[in-house]
């Protein structure tokens, strides 16, 4: 869900000066953002809020029309992956041996690989791998496993093409946190080898929505309770409850996961997801990295023109990026 100012920019056109904004807010959201930002912020809140009032085309739609305009970054090259639809982002000079899995976000239920095809294409060159965006099927058409069924499918089909485990990594944002984390304890459970690390981008993992975050950051943050809970409906079939480890993976035993960089904003609704997840990965004894940027709104990083996703962005490269293993010939880089 890659966003840009210039992508909304008859939002700059509604403003008349920073008095009246602020005015009409009842005061600033929060004292440390611009007034640019605090409109961004505004508009996204009130259309999400009401995003679900709409047909579900038309939520995937508008997604879909809020994203950069204009040439992507890096041509798609689609794939059937086993029967599930991916798509290769490879920019210029990266190392074909060594690949990122990204899992899109959306509440699994909108958002797709072209609606973040931007923000993968920058992970992409970034970290001087290949991408692998995995197009998985949304709910309620089709609810839980049917994702987790897609991401495994994709990852089973690159270890049959060679795909070397050390040499990949995989990373997801909102609901496609959720869906990463839930790949890594089915892979697990299954006895497979994993990928050597996973970053985790406001990630979605507990849909029980316990945590104080949803109500202390309603104000601020545009992903609302009932938004959420519609998200829940859709995903959840018949006899699952929320707590299943693979539905809400701060249930689950995590012990054996590779390292996780688990990323949030402060000022956002599943802040404390991020948090529990943290606790949880610790408590089994992985190796998690937890960064809260008190600023943040959910899914922040993913956010052109927003300073605090640069300092996000360069986060989570140094932590995907390879680390060189002996005999490893210098890699090239885009």
């Amino acid at each position: 869900m890659l966003l840009s100012f210039s992508a909304m920019g008859w939002i700059g056109k509604t403003i008349v000066n920073l008095t009246r904004i602020r005015r009409r807010m009842r005061g600033p959201i929060r004292e440390s953002w611009s007034v640019e930002h605090e409109a961004f912020t505004r508009v996204l809140h009130h259309w999400a809020r009401r995003s679900t009032r709409v047909p579900l085309a038309w939520q995937r739609r508008a997604l879909g029309a809020m994203t950069p305009k204009g040439q992507a970054p890096v041509p798609l090259r689609w794939v059937d992956a086993d029967g599930v639809p991916c798509a290769w982002i490879r920019p210029e000079g990266v190392d074909r041996t060594r690949t990122l899995v990204y899992l899109h976000g959306g509440g699994y239920s909108i958002g797709s690989v072209e609606t973040h095809r931007h923000f993968i294409s920058k992970l992409a060159r970034r970290t001087g791998m290949q991408a692998l965006a995995v197009d998985y099927r949304l709910a309620p058409e089709s609810p839980f496993p049917a994702q987790l069924e897609d991401s495994l499918r994709a990852w089973r089909w690159l270890r049959r093409r060679g795909l070397d485990p050390e040499r990949a990594v995989i990373a997801g944002e909102s609901a496609g946190g959720g869906l990463t984390m839930s790949t890594l304890i089915a892979l697990r459970d299954a006895g497979e080898p994993l990928p050597a690390r996973a970053a985790l981008l406001s990630p979605w993992v507990d849909l029980t929505l316990r945590g104080a975050s949803h109500r202390e950051n309603a104000r601020v943050d545009f992903l609302a309770r009932p938004v959420v809970e519609t998200y829940v409906r859709r995903f959840m079939p018949p006899g699952v409850q929320p707590t299943h480890p693979l539905v809400s993976p701060v249930y689950a035993d995590l012990t054996g996961l590779p390292p996780l960089l688990i990323q949030a904003g402060g000022a956002e609704a599943l802040r404390d997801d991020a948090r529990m997840l943290a606790e949880r990965a610790r408590a089994c004894g992985v190796d998690a990295t937890l960064s809260i940027y008190e600023d943040g709104i959910h899914a922040f990083m993913l956010f052109a023109g927003v300073a605090l996703a640069k300092s996000a962005v360069d986060e989570i490269v140094a932590f995907l990026s390879p680390r060189e293993r002996p005999g490893d010939a210098p890699r090239p880089r885009g």
